[in-house]
């Protein structure tokens, strides 16, 4: 999916924009938990971008915020946290913070947030846009390894497209635990969840879906299903 890097000039209602995102991409893609409704309602996603791009901020792409990377697209996150079912009782591991749009929303839904980023640059972004978040903590470190300090995680979101997902990630989910991520299965970007029972962990396909690429995957060592 492209990102868009360029904004349109002048004054935007950003209250309208929001609105205007729930109707057309939200409601229209089977993103009915009004939990994750509310809460991507709340969120003025327009200060998680540069200032140039705040007009495109609720565009149906992804956002450029430098590094390399975008934001993930609103209906690919939202899909994600609509399946994952989250509630206050979750213990949340997010795999690509980027400058923290989505741990600002999953800060509505959850118990506790990690946010990792393996950008230097944009995980320092992320801890500056969510210093009054209190219960979302942002880590530096590669997006494979996840953050074991806090596991187990009842809940994994990574928060992009991955060709597969490491060993390292499944391990820090707790027993019973689900898993949202959009993977590449046979050239094509799916949303998918799974859910860990043992060792193992097996997904549900659940819709094509664009989205932005996740670095850090490439390199990985895969998990056997």
């Amino acid at each position: 999916m492209k990102h868009i890097k360029g904004g349109i000039v002048g004054h935007e209602n950003f209250k309208a924009m929001r609105k205007a995102m729930v109707v057309s991409q939200l409601r229209t893609t089977d993103v009915s938990d009004p939990k994750v409704i509310a809460a991507m309602s709340h969120v003025a996603r327009e200060d998680f971008v540069p200032a140039a791009l705040r007009n495109v901020a609720y565009s149906d792409r992804g956002v450029t915020v430098g590094e390399g990377r975008a934001l993930n697209a609103p209906l690919a996150t939202g899909r994600l946290l609509n399946v994952a079912e989250l509630t206050e009782d979750d213990n949340v591991l997010l795999i690509g913070a980027a400058t923290g749009y989505t741990a600002a929303v999953l800060a509505q839904l959850v118990g506790s947030v990690t946010a990792v980023e393996q950008s230097a640059k944009l995980a320092a972004k992320a801890k500056a846009n969510l210093s009054q978040y209190e219960t979302v903590q942002v880590e530096k470190a590669e997006h494979s390894a996840g953050f074991g300090q806090n596991a187990p995680y009842s809940a994994i979101i990574i928060d992009g497209i991955v060709d597969s997902v490491p060993a390292t990630l499944v391990a820090q989910l707790a027993p019973a635990g689900r898993l949202v991520a959009a993977i590449m299965d046979k050239g094509v970007s799916r949303l998918a969840i799974g859910y860990k029972a043992g060792d193992t962990i097996g997904y549900q396909y659940f819709a094509d879906c664009g989205g932005t690429t996740l670095p850090g995957f490439d390199q990985a060592k895969n998990f056997s299903f």
